[in-house]
């Protein structure tokens, strides 16, 4: 027997005074059943099915003042059945304006009932809506929040929305860079934001499975054309190139959270189309004034770059825009022979008729 039924209150005395023709206790019984269920420490669903079923015989014809001191009870109970709410809602007037105000869940068969009773809940609905909209939390404040619980399981979805937004706002990027249960692959959208050794461990992480895809090689004289263009100081050509070369919307560095980490984005894309590090390093000097004459910036992108695989740099410029960038290629790259896609060439067997074949003759003996 459950704790629900061991603990129900005696109701004879109640039921006895039920029987007397000039009492009306259906009043009497509601309140009292009302209050208990408010005040029961455990609703499982023998309890709630027992008041639902209670309830909804009593509260059609029951008296307005106890339906409506009933509602003000029962409507902020998260736990009272929807079935209940909506034989309250039913009536009409004061008792179903005051379930639509102030229900904790206001469900299709609520809106019905109100609907069906002819009351105008068209004002109730909109206060309701405007009140819930203030009163939302704000997701900036929320999400943070549980970046900032270590406790708390960030399953994917709910990670891959933390890094969606994380990408722009620096504090959640940093929050979910220093948890300790994230993986390391997994934190590669939030590589700008991230120092320098967890760069490398991200770096690290991306590499070991990106070196075992395929990558395209990039465009022929790539380099050239863009060492041309940071020479002549076409800044808008130069990007133009880059990102029609890896297949990436041309505003890419804009994605880049603020101005001193566009150009490790930079040096990323430079690595991903592949230029030579003398080519890289033309480009630092050359591109933008302001980073030519910072030795100690020209450097530490230098570094950047001879530490970057192209195969990683390819799968972290993806994970950090979020696109997938075009596996591409020329037609003269190489495939294996005995592929399992690859057509294999059959030689076509000379076709041999009996009436080509010659037999050598001997020569014919005469006696």
């Amino acid at each position: 027997m459950t704790s629900s039924v061991i603990d129900a209150p005696d109701m004879t005395g109640l039921i006895e005074l039920s029987r007397d023709p000039g009492l009306d206790l259906k009043p009497v019984i509601l309140r009292v059943q009302t209050d208990l269920f408010l005040a029961a420490p455990i609703r499982d669903r023998a309890v709630l099915s027992a008041f639902a079923s209670l309830a909804t015989g009593l509260i059609p014809i029951v008296d307005d003042e106890t339906a409506l001191t009933v509602a003000r009870k029962l409507a902020p109970c998260p736990e009272t059945p929807q079935t209940v709410l909506a034989a309250l809602a039913a009536r009409g007037g004061a008792v179903c304006e005051t379930v639509i105000d102030a229900a904790a869940v206001v469900g299709p068969t609520v809106v019905a009932s109100a609907i069906s009773s002819g009351s105008d809940i068209g004002h109730a609905i909109a206060a309701r809506a405007e009140r819930e909209r203030r009163n939302a939390p704000d997701p900036e404040v929320t999400d943070l929040a549980l970046a900032r619980d270590s406790h708390a399981r960030l399953d994917r979805a709910t990670l891959d929305r933390l890094t969606i937004r994380a990408r722009r706002e620096t504090e959640l990027a940093e929050t979910l860079l220093g948890r300790r249960d994230i993986a390391a692959a997994d934190l590669a959208p939030l590589w700008l934001h991230a120092e320098v050794p967890l760069r490398k461990k991200i770096h690290d992480s991306i590499a070991a499975t990106a070196a075992l895809r395929f990558h395209p090689q990039a465009p022929r004289d790539i380099g050239t054309v863009l060492t041309g263009l940071s020479r002549g100081g076409d800044v808008k050509g130069f990007l133009a190139a880059l990102a029609d070369a890896l297949g990436l919307p041309n505003g890419f560095l804009g994605s880049a959270p603020n101005p001193s980490s566009r150009y490790d984005l930079l040096t990323l894309a430079l690595r991903a189309a592949d230029l030579s590090e003398a080519q890289a390093v033309y480009v630092f000097l050359t591109l933008n004034g302001t980073v030519a004459r910072s030795a100690d910036r020209v450097f530490e992108l230098v570094q950047l770059f001879r530490s970057l695989t192209r195969p990683a740099a390819r799968d972290l410029l993806g994970a950090i825009l979020d696109v997938k960038l075009p596996e591409r290629g020329s037609g003269a790259e190489h495939r294996p022979y005995y592929a399992p896609d690859t057509a294999k060439p059959r030689q076509q067997a000379e076709r041999i008729s009996s009436r080509n074949i010659i037999l050598p003759s001997r020569a014919r003996q005469t006696v």
